[in-house]
């Protein structure tokens, strides 16, 4: 018998050994399985969480921490203890969660105190308080070391007690509820990295990131809205070991509380990860908040009624009213012969919305030819710049903007496109692609902010040529531009050369002679036969080409009266006594290619001879920029003194006083193009 009880416990020792072992093995898998830890929730329908105090899960699968209870405190938390690391004096491991979150307050501008991530050694944190202690602590243990407590606060009231920045920040707390780190809630754009900033009480969703590297012992918190991307930056990061506020089992979740003034808090979506990113919360399949504010139907029939009706009655009256006056203040001018223009003629009201009203900040730059303004056009966004030119006479008018139209067909890339045109009352409007950096004068007169370097200007020179030439020989039509300058060639995002402003364009068909009789353009840049005849043709272009060289090449204006210098007889005069390098823009210094400036400066002299036969055509000026023919001979080149004298532009100017004698320097358009003197 007694062999029988020895042999009995034998059976039993191996009995029990065997439950040990299978117990540790189930352990072992439990730990690691938590070391993994990897949940994702997309709204909290039918999901196993441990809720207590107000917390609820509402019937979309929201997770309703608060409700219209005062003084209340509402914990929601994962089921299961996570590991944190494996022993309790062991290393913490590095985990990550995101949630997504909003809160309605009672009052628009006044929350009721906020909520909070937390990572507790027991679920529900008993013996917490509302109010200021956001669920998580109470007035005896707030600050405790034993706490064990690491949270990520979203605070709604600033208290005083406890060091708050302000009514709308979020906090690192550690065993406290006074934050080791604090800010303003924000983001940093990934686009600007500038800070924006939120509102957690505007009861619209944002999405918290929460991320501890267990290797750097670091840990971010970043916020946005929900249609934003992840932050750039975090708004918070704290380099501190988290293993020493860590036990080795702990519960995650969310704690919240209202005081004496409420707010609906809730959470969306849920995702957390052990050792890993957690993984993204798809925001397509979130729970949708309920709408803001309660239905409010008394006195509606008494009061709310009439008001309504008058309020109707008022605002159809106004309607009526604005619409007349917006009728008005957009009327354009549209006659018959218009329409076959079709997608050439812009609407004044979408120039002008473009334009912010034509306002003062949109302003580009003025002239005798009106001002001109930066744009967005409201549907295709492209970028504009929009001439303002008044047009008072209407004789002459249908040619001129049919010539406007035919000019917007030209397609070159060193020409401005011309989109289109409108007319409005007095005035003509002219819509260019923008430029975005601006005319050439600016960075070669009167010491500019940003000078071009040689290689640079060349490469504008040669661009400019290339479309002058397409404009005489490679369209359809010759097209004279009649006002090549530097003010008219503008630069675009890569600072390439464009000609621009066809205001004075003149077409013809090749082969036949232009009638234009009528002297327009700018003093220095027109051809002493242009002056006589008022005729303008590819050489008086030419002419003024060659003032355009020479400007850009020197830095200097064609005539500078304070000086008493015309710009051709001051280089004429270096190349004569065999020194035309030093007429280069000293602003270049060493920093030029000496055969080009020297080609640029001898093509300059070539183009601005007296003699519109001596002068090369746009085709040559090409071929010489280019290389592929030799230089120029100017060898037998003579320019007399009597033609490049200030006499003659001062007889020239008393020759046409009708047409020159208001604004000699920049002819008005309404008076050169659109009087009948075309």
């Amino acid at each position: 018998m007694n062999k029988k009880l020895v042999g009995g416990d034998a059976h039993t020792v191996a009995m029990l050994s065997k439950i040990v072992l299978l117990a540790h093995m189930l352990s072992s898998l439990a730990i690691a399985a938590s070391q993994d830890l990897n949940f994702i929730y997309s709204g909290f329908r039918s999901t196993n969480l441990s809720l207590d105090g107000s917390a609820e899960l509402t019937s979309n699968g929201l997770l309703r921490l608060t409700n219209e209870t005062m003084r209340q405190t509402g914990h929601a938390f994962y089921p299961n203890p996570v590991t944190f690391k494996n022993s309790i004096n062991g290393s913490a491991f590095t985990f990550s969660t995101t949630f997504v979150f909003a809160i309605t307050p009672e009052y628009a501008n006044l929350g009721g105190h906020g909520m909070a991530f937390v990572i507790a050694p027991t679920r529900g944190l008993p013996g917490s308080l509302p109010s200021q202690h956001l669920g998580l602590f109470n007035g005896t243990n707030n600050g405790n070391q034993t706490n064990h407590v690491v949270a990520v606060e979203l605070d709604t009231i600033r208290s005083m007690d406890f060091n708050d920045l302000d009514d709308n920040h979020v906090g690192i707390d550690i065993n406290s509820i006074e934050s080791v780190r604090y800010a303003s809630a924000g983001y940093y754009s990934q686009l600007s990295d500038k800070l924006t900033n939120l509102t957690l009480i505007s009861g619209q969703p944002m999405q918290v990131w929460m991320e501890y590297d267990g290797m750097e012992k670091q840990l971010n918190v970043s916020i946005a809205p929900i249609d934003v991307d992840k932050p750039s930056r975090p708004l918070l990061s704290l380099s501190r070991d988290l293993s020493p506020y860590l036990n080795s089992a702990m519960y995650i979740g969310f704690s919240s509380s209202t005081g004496s003034v409420y707010s609906s808090q809730y959470v969306l979506g849920w995702s957390f990860k052990m050792n890993g990113l957690a993984e993204a919360l798809d925001i397509s399949r979130l729970p949708k908040l309920p709408r803001l504010g309660p239905k409010k139907t008394s006195k509606f029939l008494t009061i709310g009624l009439p008001v309504l009706c008058l309020s109707l009655v008022f605002v159809a009256v106004s309607s009526v009213s604005y619409g007349i006056r917006r009728t008005r203040k957009f009327a354009e001018v549209l006659e018959d012969w218009e329409l076959d223009f079709g997608p050439q003629r812009f609407k004044y009201k979408d120039l002008y919305t473009a334009t912010k009203g034509f306002g003062d900040k949109e302003l580009l730059g003025r002239g005798g030819f009106g001002r001109v303004y930066k744009g967005v056009l409201p549907i295709s966004r492209i970028q504009i710049a929009v001439k303002r030119v008044s047009h008072e006479s209407r004789q002459g008018i249908r040619e001129f903007v049919a010539e406007i139209v035919s000019i917007g067909r030209l397609r070159h890339r060193n020409l401005v496109p011309l989109f289109g045109y409108c007319r409005r009352k007095g005035e003509l409007l002219l819509v260019y692609d923008y430029m975005p950096n601006g005319s050439l004068d600016k960075y070669l007169f009167d010491q500019p902010a940003v000078t071009l370097n040689w290689s640079q200007r060349f490469r504008v020179i040669k661009g400019v040529a290339s479309g002058l030439f397409y404009l005489h020989e490679e369209w359809e039509q010759v097209v004279i531009h009649r006002d090549v300058k530097a003010s008219n060639v503008l630069l675009d995002g890569e600072f390439n050369g464009r000609l621009g402003d066809f205001g004075l364009a003149r077409l013809y068909d090749h082969g036949t002679d232009p009638q234009t009789t009528h002297v327009v353009g700018t003093l220095g840049y027109l051809a002493p036969e242009h002056a006589r005849t008022g005729k303008a043709t590819t050489s008086t272009d030419v002419f003024a080409f060659g003032a355009f060289l020479l400007e850009v090449a020197s830095g200097r204006r064609p005539i500078q009266p304070a000086e008493d210098v015309i710009l051709v007889d001051w280089v004429f005069a270096r190349w004569l006594g065999g020194e035309i390098l030093e007429a280069r823009d000293p602003n270049l210094g060493t920093d030029y290619v000496a055969e080009e400036m020297e080609l640029v400066l001898q093509l300059g002299l070539m183009c601005s001879q007296s003699e519109p036969a001596g002068r090369p055509s746009m085709r040559q000026v090409v071929q010489f920029l280019e290389g592929d023919i030799p230089r120029p001979d100017i060898s037998l080149l003579r320019l007399p003194a009597s033609d490049l004298s200030f006499s003659r532009f001062d007889n020239f100017a008393l020759s046409y006083p009708s047409s020159m004698g208001k604004s000699f320097s920049n002819l008005s358009v309404a008076e050169s193009l659109l009087s009948g003197g075309r």
